[in-house]
């Protein structure tokens, strides 16, 4: 049986374009709010070996030491993770003495990055985004390059940019709001995260448009859209049970993996959904879309 999938796709686009608009309201409003890898700062973890006391009492306890915005996340049964504008050694010491006065406690590690280490990782994180989405969108372009027609490869490799940027900048949207309201900051592991994310969906989108490419070769032109419904309806159930598969590990990640797990699975989770989104129903509709125009 095949699917007319295209036959909405004005639907799918509103749904996208909803999303993707938020987004970037979100972005420009709260912007996103960026670990000490990319700012600069001190991040010190702490065990405590009795209670461990209330956020609220450590930043009160800090104060004096002035850290600027002091930002404490526990973990575990007892411990927390501290994290402040950078310090000598010796304001260290001191904050780690403070830290005892208010309950026994050891530290597990202590980290301090300049702002300038911070500001040139920043660049070169955005820098391999890029990168990685340019090479994506001239690797499609050159494999389609012996199905120029009904559609030209381009094309392909246009459809699956305007893709990646969908899947990327919705869980940015999430995480925007995210920081603003709840202090998620945007680490290395949710970096590595979106990167992971951006090699799913292309991957996604490939074999959607191979099985386009292979059935344009074996049944020749025809009917461009009923082509593309039914590559759609014969990859559809690999698409499904392949996001199903990692979607459950990522759930179990989310809910068991531990506080340092806890974002890195969620930005999956929102890009793996919103990947497989795309990949079935933005890039291959929007080939039917410009077939349609003559474009």
């Amino acid at each position: 049986m095949q699917f007319n999938f295209t036959k909405y796709s004005a639907v799918y686009y509103a749904i996208s374009g909803i999303l993707i608009i938020a987004s970037i309201v979100s972005l420009f409003m709260f912007g996103l709010k960026f670990g000490i890898e990319f700012t600069g700062g001190s991040n010190m973890e702490i065990s405590f070996t009795e209670t461990r006391p209330s956020n609220e009492t450590i930043q009160n306890a800090l104060k004096s030491f002035s850290l600027g915005e002091i930002i404490v996340k526990p973990t575990g049964q007892s411990e927390a993770i501290l994290q402040f504008k950078g310090v000598d050694e010796t304001t260290h010491q001191k904050i780690l003495a403070e830290l005892n006065k208010l309950s026994p406690a050891s530290e597990k590690s202590f980290q301090y990055i300049g702002p300038s280490i911070g500001q040139e990782l920043r660049n070169k994180t955005e820098l391999a985004i890029a990168l990685a989405l340019l090479a994506i969108t001239l690797y499609i372009a050159f494999a389609f390059r012996k199905v120029s027609r009904p559609v030209s490869s381009w094309k392909y490799g246009i459809a699956s940019l305007i893709a990646l940027f969908h899947d990327i900048l919705i869980p940015l949207g999430v995480f925007s709001v995210l920081g603003h309201f709840y202090n998620v900051e945007i680490t290395i592991p949710i970096v590595a995260a979106l990167l992971t994310i951006l090699g799913f969906s292309v991957h996604d989108t490939i074999v959607i448009f191979d099985r386009i490419r292979e059935n344009i070769l074996r049944r020749g032109m025809g009917q461009f859209e009923d082509t593309v419904n039914w590559s759609l309806t014969q990859t559809l159930g690999r698409s499904i049970s392949t996001v199903a598969t990692v979607e459950f590990v990522l759930i179990a990640l989310y809910f068991f993996g531990g506080e340092t797990l806890k974002h890195f699975s969620l930005a999956l989770i929102i890009g793996i959904t919103s990947g497989t989104y795309s990949s079935i129903f933005i890039a291959s509709p929007l080939l039917v879309s410009w077939y349609k125009r003559g474009a």
